[in-house]
């Protein structure tokens, strides 16, 4: 007769099936690890179960609960579905949403060992990152957004019933054109309340207003009258210029366009102000929730509450999380956030607790300190992706992930491994990785420089050309004509060099049918 064990009274779970009070003793024991042990400071989080499809769907608007409807998010809902279907894309576990309650969705499909690991890497990993790290502070209102999508939702369903279809649409295509360039990268003197958005829409039209009719009577009576430099920089000082945000200019001084058309320039400018921080932080988010996630799923197999197996199941997940192919391999993409993330973490938990000489040189201030757990939670807090490259990335690390430098020149045929592993090569790769996570330096700096407020109206744009990068002529010519339609006159793209300010091209739109 075969003899059955008991099942180890200790364990949280056995097998792979789960159900809610599984779930939940799971999630105990991840707070007990993530508050007590690691000290993390998070929201409340709020679980929520669904299914694939619900999965997809979140993925077509951007992983929100609550969004606007457009034909875009069906379409990109249409082709993950197919590619899902045909097995040549698979899904992310889970789903988390900056909020509080922190909303983490976990997929009904996945195994109790998933379910435990997805708790410990959204609930906890990149909770406590949202809730702590400034630049989540400075930029996003994680009480008030998902109001804030719940009014945009509204809103825009009433502008449909109101004016129509195709008209509310069309104004949505121009702002989802612009929205990479509808953002503050500098803070403001105040964050935007959300949850007040829509008790002061009325009273910010009626501002806005003011300021338009404001602006518009400081055009000359007579064309070829000659305008005083005091009367130049009071236009200039009000039009606010000059000004990267291109939406929030257009949804303050466009001409043409009616009060709802401002509306929805606000809540896409708004909604893409919520996401910019974690383009700032993408490395350092995933990093810190994939070490947090290990680092409790090891406590809890050292302490007896998964099983040998359900540990291996969660190595095997990890494993292909972080894992990095090779320069030379063909499923190179570029560096794995996920990778190079965890094993900076990894790495400051090594230079605190076991320095080398080398570590006490590059890193004096956290070299030896005998508590990682504090060090990692003030650079959560502290750092983004591109100063905490340049501050931490250790040249013990940069040996361990084989980087190494190259010079591209598009005057050269070939490509140049310009430095590499050797005091000045170290600092070098870590430049140059840093300044590879800025934003600033990836996205092109379009600034409204002036309006002809005395002739034709056009609005003219510089583009700063840096390092002799320019903008794609397919590309411009379709946003371009995007802004045009807003403004509702012509609009000029200048590209000026930076280094000697010459204009080296310029792009022209004149709108099809102006809004308004």
């Amino acid at each position: 007769m075969a003899l059955v064990s008991e099942p180890d009274p200790r364990l949280l779970f056995s097998g792979s099936d789960w159900n809610f009070d599984t779930i939940r003793r799971v999630y105990d024991a991840c707070e007990e690890i993530a508050l007590k042990e690691l000290r993390l400071d998070v929201y409340r989080n709020q679980i929520e179960v669904i299914t694939a499809e619900q999965m997809l769907d979140a993925y077509a608007s951007g992983g929100m609960p609550l969004f606007y409807k457009h034909w875009s998010f069906g379409k990109h809902f249409a082709r993950d579905e197919a590619m899902y279907r045909k097995g040549y894309q698979g899904l992310a576990y889970e789903i988390v949403i900056n909020s509080d309650p922190c909303v983490v969705y976990i997929m009904e499909e996945n195994t109790i060992t998933m379910q435990t690991l997805v708790i410990a890497h959204a609930g906890f990993g990149h909770n406590h990152f949202f809730k702590n790290n400034y630049v989540f502070k400075q930029w996003t209102d994680a009480s008030g957004i998902l109001d804030y999508l719940d009014f945009a939702k509204r809103f825009v369903a009433e502008c449909e019933d109101r004016y129509g279809q195709v008209a509310v649409e069309r104004i949505i295509d121009a702002a989802h054109a612009l929205q990479s360039h509808g953002i503050h990268r500098f803070p403001r003197k105040r964050l935007p309340d959300l949850r007040s958005e829509q008790k002061r829409a009325e009273e910010r039209r009626a501002h806005g207003e003011a300021i338009f009719n404001d602006l518009w009577r400081t055009v000359p009576a007579k064309k070829g009258k000659t305008r005083e430099k005091s009367d130049e920089d009071s236009r200039r000082a009000l039009l606010g210029l000059p000004e990267e945000n291109l939406l929030y200019f257009l949804e303050k001084s466009a001409p043409r366009l009616a009060p709802w058309q401002r509306e929805i320039l606000r809540i896409v400018r708004q909604i893409a102000q919520y996401f910019y921080p974690q383009r700032q932080t993408k490395m350092m988010n995933e990093g810190c929730a994939t070490y947090v996630h290990h680092r409790i799923m090891t406590r809890l197999h050292e302490q007896g509450k998964i099983s040998d197996g359900a540990f291996l199941e969660f190595l095997h997940s990890h494993t292909g999380v972080i894992f990095q192919p090779s320069f030379n391999d063909r499923r190179y993409s570029g560096i794995n956030p996920y990778a190079l993330g965890f094993a900076m973490m990894s790495d400051i938990e090594r230079v605190c607790l076991n320095p080398t000489d080398e570590d006490r040189a590059w890193m004096p201030d956290i070299a030896g300190q005998k508590d990682p757990y504090a060090v990692l939670r003030d650079v959560w807090a502290n750092y983004r992706d591109e100063s905490f490259v340049s501050q931490f990335l250790s040249p013990a690390l940069i040996r361990n992930l084989g980087l190494f430098n190259v010079h591209d020149d598009e005057e050269e045929l070939d490509l140049n491994v310009s430095h590499i592993h050797n005091e000045r090569g170290y600092r070098e790769i870590r430049r140059a990785l840093s300044r590879h996570y800025d934003v600033a330096r990836r996205d092109a700096d379009i600034q409204i420089a002036d309006v002809d407020l005395a002739g034709d109206r056009r609005l003219i744009l510089h583009h700063r050309v840096v390092d002799g990068i320019v903008l794609d002529d397919t590309d411009t010519d379709h946003v371009l004509q995007h802004l045009a339609d807003l403004w509702g006159y012509e609009v000029s793209l200048r590209e000026m060099d930076d280094e000697t300010g010459d204009m080296k091209n310029e792009f022209t739109a004149r709108p099809r049918a102006p809004f308004g």
